[in-house]
């Protein structure tokens, strides 16, 4: 299911000029083949850390060498930016997409319930969830009934973020409205829409078009839940994150419903789909290779620090060969040096943590799922910038120790009892906005001996 990457040929750093440029011909062809986008930047990466491409009337530079990855996600995001984000139709002005001193204020409100004290407030909403995903695959497991391991992977995730947010566990019809979010996401552009005088781009026009009828009924979910909150107040799990934007609209009048909407479908959204594909890619390289789940069992006892780590390492080794967000787009607002690389203000600059994740010069046998990479030392590369997942810098995901967290309880209940027997799995993987496989994974869930 893997995209076939290049080997890198390693490369010196520019001396002021532009970064090499591939060929307009292997574009053409690359045009002519259908490929997807990742295959092209595949090509480009071959060029060295930093290459360049014509996707437009300007070249697009694509920066994969962990020097430059650094440069511009961690050293200089001032001057590398967000620029039309692609998730905009759906997460409006939620933390997600906002830039500027708005982003600043809404990340630095949130920031605090992400961190490691804020998580153990939500510990037993998440092992509630992963102990209610248990136990339908017990129940599966009993009767031989088939089920789709990754639906019922999304269903976890979103099971547990709609706990936090809420303090309700998701309830049947909530779960049925919500997959318009997964309907949402798979039609949003990979790559940003440039913005254009006079109004919404087409592209972007027809997008919001086409998924009209899903965005409603996200909104009319996150209506109901806010009314719900400010009407009842906590749920049975108690307050949730939604009674925390309640409550600073008492005192910032920014956050008005508009917002509190967009900050709780951007929490929805980011603390589930990104969730749900990495379970579901992991389980699909299990099914590959079931001795990596032999091994992180037999790391240590039920519970323990040794089993936790061995979990937590087939976990980042997912993360590793599928990032959810492979490709982050940026915009350079003034003219630069990357890598020793001449970059002019108004070029956009891509970054992909699935592609440098496949670097052989930062990662031995990069296609190899070796899980064992975070946990025996030396085996990681030490360079800051060669493992992004959750990207880097000021603007890395708020909801990476929750994710972790959430998805190592869950292996650590399903991985000892369960072994899913696919009756077929996904041929390929989408590059869309997110990475994910391209079809159901149906199964039999059998009790593990």
């Amino acid at each position: 299911m893997a995209t076939e990457v290049p080997d890198v040929v390693p490369q010196h750093p520019g001396t002021g000029g532009p970064p090499p440029e591939l060929d307009a011909s292997a574009v053409e062809s690359w045009r002519a083949s259908g490929g997807q986008l990742v295959e092209l930047l595949g090509r480009v990466s071959a060029l060295g850390g930093v290459g360049a491409v014509r996707l437009g009337p300007r070249p697009t530079v694509l920066a994969t060498g962990a020097p430059a990855v650094q440069h511009v996600l961690a050293r200089h995001p001032d001057r590398y930016v967000k620029r039309s984000h692609r998730a905009r139709i759906l997460v409006g002005d939620g933390v997600l997409s906002a830039s500027g001193e708005q982003w600043k204020r809404q990340r630095r409100l949130l920031q605090a319930q992400f961190t490691g004290t804020g998580i153990r407030r939500f510990e037993q909403r998440i092992a509630d969830a992963a102990h209610r995903t248990a136990g339908h695959w017990a129940e599966c497991a009993r009767t031989g009934r088939p089920t789709d391991v990754g639906e019922d992977l999304r269903f976890f995730a979103l099971d547990t973020i709609w706990r936090s947010l809420t303090g309700h566990p998701l309830d049947a019809a909530t779960h049925d409205e919500l997959a318009a979010i997964e309907t949402v996401v798979a039609a949003l552009p990979t790559t940003p829409v440039p913005p254009a005088s006079g109004g919404v781009p087409a592209a972007q026009a027809a997008v919001e078009t086409a998924v009209a009828a899903d965005l409603a009924r996200i909104d009319a979910v996150a209506g109901h839940a806010i009314d719900a909150a400010r009407r009842g107040g906590a749920g049975p799990d108690g307050p949730g994150l939604l009674h925390v934007l309640l409550d600073l609209a008492t005192s910032r009048p920014e956050y008005t419903d508009r917002l509190i909407r967009d900050e709780l479908v951007t929490l929805l959204v980011a603390g589930h789909e990104t969730t749900a594909k990495t379970l579901a890619w992991l389980y699909l390289l299990l099914e590959r290779h079931p001795e990596e789940a032999d091994r992180a069992l037999a790391a240590g006892a039920p519970g323990s620090a040794a089993r936790r780590d061995a979990v937590q390492a087939l976990v980042s080794e997912t993360l590793r060969l599928y990032p959810p967000a492979w490709l982050l787009p940026r915009h350079a607002v003034e003219d630069d040096l990357l890598d020793g690389f001449r970059i002019e203000a108004g070029t956009d600059v891509f970054l992909s943590p699935y592609l440098t994740h496949r670097d052989p010069g930062l990662w031995p046998d990069p296609e190899r799922f070796d899980p064992e990479r975070f946990t025996a030392p030396g085996r990681r590369p030490a360079q800051p910038g060669a493992y992004l997942p959750f990207g880097l810098g000021a603007r890395a995901c708020l909801g990476l120790q929750f994710a972790m967290r959430e998805m190592t309880v869950l292996l650590e209940q399903l991985l000892p009892a369960f072994s899913p027997v696919f009756l077929s799995t996904p041929s390929a993987a989408v590059f869309g906005f997110i990475v994910r496989p391209d079809g159901p994974m149906p199964a039999v869930i059998t009790a593990r001996r």
